[in-house]
This record gives C-alpha cells, sequence and structure tokens, in this order.
C-alpha cells in the first residue's frame, strides 16, 4: 500500500476470498463500444483502466431483456452465446490483474424504443414512447431474467454484477408512488413496491453463490418530485443489505432531475455527504460518486469516513493510469477529468462512441496508438493553446525533435479564457497537466516570443505546426467603433470595464460564457473560486437534511451583477448548439439569472443611446453601458502563405484549421491524430 494515499489504496475485504486491491471502483458509464461485434475495442478499454491500477470496474449499463434495452439493439446478456462472446473482456481485465462487474441495467420507461415496459403505464417526459405496464407474471419474468443475466455474467467471468437500481430506470420506477400505480403485490405501500429489487439481490445471491461481488446502485437522493424520502432510502438500504448484496452504491439524481449531478460547475465531491448518512445503518460497505476527480479529493473522503470506497467512472476515460500515478506520488501527472461531457455522455445521447475531451485515446486504444518512431524528426509548433500543446507532447513522447512557440507569455491558449468563466475552472487543471507534460516529453518550449517565418526557416524543420488559433470576428454593425462596444477576449481578459446593463451579440457557446462571466459577479478573476458545496446546495434546491421527499427545497438565486440581454440573429431557442447534456443547464442558469434572451435580431447600430435592432418588423433599442460582440470567429493563418513560399511543408490543426466556436474537443483530438501518424 502507497503512503501517498493510504485510505484510497487501502485493500478492502469483502469476505469469502474476496479482497479488491484498493478503495478506487471505476463507475459504469456506456460508451458505445458495449455494442461492437466482438467486444474487441472494449477489451482493451477495460484492460487499460485494469492495468492502471482500478480496484474494481463496473461495465456500462447491460440489459437483462430486450424490453429492458437503452435502445434498440443495445447491449444485452441473456444468452450463453453473448456469456461466451463477453468472456474476451473479463479475460483481458484478469491478464492485467483486476476485477470486473457487468452492471444489469433495465431502462424501463427511459427506454427508446416502442418495446419498452415499466410499473405503470406512466410516459417517461425524456423518452417519446409510452411503456406497457408489466403484468404480474411479466415481474416476476423480469426478476428472472435479471438473475440469469447474473449468472451468465458468472459464467462468463466477471467477479460480481450491479444491479442498477438508481438514476430512475426500471427499479426506481417501482420503488417511486409517482411512478409506480399497481395495486397487486409489487404496488401501493412501500414495502410492496421494494419486494422488486429486494427479491432480485436475493435470488441474485441465491443463484450466483457467496463469493460473487453483487453491488447494489441504490438512489439515495432522487431529486425529483415525489422521490423517495430518507427514512426510506434507509429502509431499502437494509433491505437490500439483508437481501444478500456485498456493496451498495450510491446513484444521486433521476435522469429527468433538472438539477445537475455531474456537470463541471458541480464542486468536487459534493455529494459525499448523502453516502455519510448511510454509514451506521448498514454493515455493508457503502461507495459514494459524483464529480470526484483528483485523489486528494478520493482520500479526503474516504479519510472522513464518508463512504468506503468512491467511484469514478469519466476521470478513468481521463487517465486510465489515474490510480498508478496516484501510487507513485506523480498526482501532478494525472490528466484531469473536467466534467465538460462533451465527449463522453453528450456523445452517448448522439448515438456516437464516448471519448474523452482531455484523452482522445480513451475508447480508441487499440486504433489511437502513440508508437515510438523510427524516423525521428524535427518539427516547429507555433501556438501553445489546446492544438499546439497536444501535437507537442505526442510528437515528443514518439521520439520527434519539437519545439513550441508562443507569442504569450504562458501556455494555454483559449483555455485561459475558458478557466474564468464561473463553474470552468477545471480547465486549470488541464493547463497543469501539460505544463508537466512538456517538461517530462522533453519538449522545447519558447514563450512571450512572435515568431515569423523566416525564424523557421532557417532552422531546419521537417515541418511546421500551425496551432495558430483564432480571432474574434467583427461583424458589420454600424458603430462597431463606439467605445461602448468590446469583444469577448477583451472582457475574458479582464482588459475591458464593463458597465451594469450589457447587451451580448451572439449566443453560441461563448456568448453563453460571457453572459454567464458577467452575471456573476465583480470579483477580480484572480479572486474568483468555484462555489462551496452549501452554496451550490442552495442554489439549486438541494435539501442536505433530506427532510424532503426526493431531497428537493425551494431553490436560493442570488441577485445577478448585472443585467443582460443576449442576443442571436437566427430564430429558434437560443443555445440550441450547446451540449448534448449540459445545454440545458446553461440555459436554466441565465434564466435564473435574469438573462433575457432574444432570437431574431436584425441588429440596425450602436451608438451613444445603445443597441439598435429590429425583431418582428419593430425596432427596439437597447439602453445598454456596453456592447460584448460573440459573434464566431475567424482562422489566424498569417503564417501559412509565407511559410507555403519557403517549400516548408505546413499542417494546420485546431482553430487554425477551422474556426467555428472554440472547440478544443475537436482541436486536441486533430493534433493528437496527426501526431500519431507523423
Amino acid at each position: 500500500m502507497s503512503s501517498h494515499y493510504p485510505h484510497m489504496l487501502a485493500p478492502l475485504d469483502l469476505g469469502h476470498g474476496v479482497r479488491l486491491r484498493n478503495r478506487v471502483l471505476m463507475g459504469s458509464m456506456h460508451t458505445g463500444l458495449e455494442e461492437e461485434k466482438g467486444l474487441g475495442t472494449i477489451s482493451a478499454f477495460f484492460a487499460a483502466r485494469a492495468r492502471g491500477g482500478v480496484g474494481l470496474i463496473v461495465t456500462g449499463g447491460i440489459a437483462p431483456n430486450r424490453a429492458g434495452w437503452l435502445k434498440p439493439f443495445a447491449a444485452k446478456l441473456s444468452t450463453k452465446r453473448e456469456a461466451k462472446t463477453h468472456q474476451r473482456i473479463t479475460e483481458a481485465v484478469h491478464s492485467e490483474g483486476g476485477r470486473i462487474a457487468l452492471q444489469i441495467l433495465h431502462a424501463g420507461r427511459y427506454s427508446y424504443h416502442p418495446l419498452s415496459v415499466a410499473p405503470s403505464r406512466i410516459k417517461s417526459p425524456i423518452t417519446p414512447f409510452k411503456p406497457r405496464a408489466l403484468t404480474t407474471r411479466g415481474v416476476n419474468r423480469t426478476i428472472e431474467d435479471f438473475v440469469k443475466c447474473a449468472v451468465l455474467a458468472r459464467e462468463a467471468g466477471y467477479d460480481g454484477v450491479e444491479i442498477m437500481g438508481s438514476e430512475g430506470y426500471l427499479i426506481n420506477q417501482f420503488i417511486v408512488a409517482t411512478t409506480n400505480k399497481r395495486d397487486d403485490a409489487w404496488g401501493g405501500d412501500y414495502a410492496q413496491r421494494i419486494r422488486f429489487p429486494t427479491e432480485i439481490v436475493r435470488r441474485t445471491r441465491e443463484a450466483t453463490g457467496p463469493d460473487f461481488i453483487i453491488i447494489y446502485r441504490l438512489s439515495m437522493l432522487d431529486l425529483v418530485p415525489g422521490g423517495s424520502t430518507w427514512d426510506e432510502v434507509v429502509e431499502l438500504a437494509k433491505a437490500i443489505e439483508d437481501a444478500g448484496a456485498s456493496i451498495i452504491n450510491t446513484g444521486i439524481g433521476w435522469h429527468e432531475a433538472r438539477i445537475p449531478t455531474i456537470a463541471t460547475m458541480v464542486p468536487r465531491g459534493a455529494f459525499s455527504w448523502v453516502t455519510r448518512r448511510l454509514k451506521g445503518e448498514v454493515g455493508i460497505p457503502l461507495v459514494t460518486s459524483n464529480r470526484i476527480n483528483t485523489p486528494e479529493v478520493a482520500e479526503d473522503i474516504l479519510a472522513r469516513g464518508d463512504a468506503d470506497m468512491v467511484s469514478m467512472a469519466r476521470p478513468l476515460l481521463a487517465d486510465a493510469d489515474f490510480v498508478a500515478k496516484a501510487a507513485a506520488g506523480s498526482s501532478h501527472t494525472i490528466n484531469t477529468c473536467i466534467g465538460c461531457n462533451q465527449a463522453c455522455l453528450d456523445h452517448v445521447f448522439k448515438n456516437q462512441r464516448a471519448s474523452c475531451l482531455v484523452n482522445p485515446q480513451a475508447c480508441y486504444e487499440d486504433e489511437l496508438v502513440y508508437t515510438p518512431t523510427d524516423d525521428p524528426k524535427r518539427f516547429a509548433v507555433v501556438g501553445a493553446g489546446p492544438a499546439g500543446l497536444t501535437f507537442a507532447t505526442v510528437a515528443a513522447e514518439r521520439g520527434h525533435a519539437v519545439v513550441l512557440h508562443d507569442a504569450a507569455e504562458q501556455i494555454g491558449g483559449q483555455l485561459n479564457m475558458a478557466r474564468v468563466v464561473p463553474g470552468k475552472e477545471e480547465f486549470d487543471e488541464t493547463i497543469r497537466y501539460f505544463r508537466h507534460r512538456l517538461d517530462d516529453t522533453g519538449v522545447e518550449v519558447k514563450l512571450g516570443q512572435r515568431v515569423a517565418a523566416e525564424d523557421l526557416a532557417d532552422q531546419g524543420f521537417d515541418a511546421v505546426i500551425l496551432a495558430t488559433g483564432v480571432s474574434p470576428r467583427r461583424p458589420a454593425i454600424p458603430g462597431m467603433d463606439h467605445p461602448k462596444v468590446h469583444s469577448y477576449v477583451d472582457v475574458l481578459r479582464g482588459r475591458a470595464t464593463i458597465g451594469k446593463r450589457v447587451a451580448i451579440i451572439g449566443a453560441g457557446g461563448i456568448g453563453f460564457d460571457v453572459a454567464e462571466f458577467l452575471t456573476h459577479g465583480d470579483d477580480p478573476i484572480a479572486e474568483r473560486k468555484p462555489p462551496e458545496i452549501a452554496e451550490f446546495m442552495a442554489e439549486w434546491g438541494i435539501d442536505t437534511e433530506h427532510t424532503t421527499r426526493g431531497g428537493l427545497t425551494e431553490a436560493h438565486d442570488e441577485p445577478p451583477a448585472r443585467e443582460v440581454w443576449l442576443c442571436q440573429r437566427s430564430q429558434g431557442k437560443l443555445g440550441r448548439k450547446l451540449g448534448k447534456t449540459t445545454g440545458w443547464i446553461h440555459r436554466a442558469t441565465l434564466k435564473k439569472r435574469g438573462v433575457q434572451m432574444m432570437a431574431g435580431c436584425t441588429y440596425v447600430r450602436i451608438d451613444d443611446a445603445g443597441l439598435h435592432l429590429d425583431r418582428d418588423g419593430k425596432t427596439e433599442i437597447l439602453d445598454v453601458d456596453d456592447v460584448v460582440i460573440c459573434a464566431g470567429q475567424i482562422s489566424n493563418r498569417d503564417l501559412e502563405a509565407p511559410l507555403g513560399r519557403k517549400d516548408i511543408p505546413i499542417h494546420l490543426i485546431g482553430g487554425a484549421h477551422e474556426a467555428g466556436e472554440l472547440d478544443a474537443k475537436r482541436a486536441i483530438d486533430q493534433a493528437a491524430r496527426l501526431a500519431a501518424s507523423l
């Protein structure tokens, strides 16, 4: 056991000869690989995390039958043939010294297909299909399917299963009265409604034996109206323990809840208090979850006694070697999850393969490989933003000689603006990670110097990689030279003094970020800190005493620092291109802060009176102190032509290749793939 994080790295004895090597559970997260033929890529994905030292891995959700599919032809385990295919996963994990459990997930009314079933015929607000109510016989068959799935998982070599009883899926739907209107033995009072999960656990234990790990994912904080009370949570936990579970894992919020639980604006370790409340009520180990993304946070939670294990899913997408690096005392080299959801959950909800914004190798372990080069070359990289940093460090890791240039005095590029937006402070971790990567890979870094084509031509580089980013686009609006007009760059870099009434032109991701920034407060950038857990709970109406059903209470809205109008030219909902799983949070936050969202705007002029615009055939004047322009970007390619005249091979990456929104995900992925190919 390492002395660096003694609680996190301590082994955990589950009895019956089952011992986990540490207290880190890789939480379940669907990646899209579960449905791929042969399961080869997902085997490599899990093997990398086992090799990285994770104590126990939990797969993405696997349905026990067709009705439980998340979507048509989603992953399922109900036949011996399917079990045989899964052996590829378990063998890969065991060969690396790891343990792995299969999560059994029946989506119930959250299923995105017409075969969906539920306790009662009540449609979910997040799917278009109204489920069929299970008959009494159907309930028993479903329990049998859960048990059969667990038996097949054991035959496939899994060390255990996690029975998914949270997040609003089928089991949760049986537990809560608002989704269970049955009048048979599986509905009615609470004791009747929890028969479904307890029978699943009891029969699974009987069928799989005492040395098979059974994790039960228990919704400890539903965050929906009519959800469970705390007394009911405790009653269920005790019943699950009595039924034979090995571990209880913490579930927070149903998918339909209108409260963020894992996005980057959620404070780190924000929900461990929920798990702590259950300590002493049951005797089996408890796992806490949500926004635990550093070994320091995990260690603090365990040292306080909030839980016996910590669950991390996306942090192990960001860095497969998270645990090994922590054990080696090298936590500063961990590629930290920033909670952005852009390449993981957003991809999955769009039926794309998951990956990770800060680690494009995630879920591409057998495709994007940084093989040492047999032909070392010398590359110049211009621009130390996310694209330039990625190319430089991957190329250097492979054995190339790399010189990184940037006119700024610090690395990070556009990340230095993103990090000052409230709720995006985690980008500090990405900059820290790259700072150490540059040192570890031996990249020569030249900052504070604007490099010219002549400088690069004389140094014998085999190629120049232009990662020079973007500049704000200036729309052709009369009055753009008025002193009250500012670019988003000036605002986010603290170069503009902004008044109390502000119009923002452009409602893409940057416009929303600037609105968040301007309504947050007037503290100097250097003094801004992420919200404390208590502040976050109060803002979103979470009852930390859990005295109310679902843990909901009245939200407390802080008055905004400024009055803001957010304007866009096109008709329709503002922010429609924001992240699939986080856009609603940004819109809700700005609504709480009184931001007025205006679509269909034609900008007439800007003058002393403010912003003149036409909307719905009428002219309006927004009497504002300042106008901030967030109307897109143009690529910086000033070096492309002169370098081309000197016959030097050039590669454009990141914003220099494609402007669009400030897309760090695309920039990092593109840069990594180029560096891996040269």
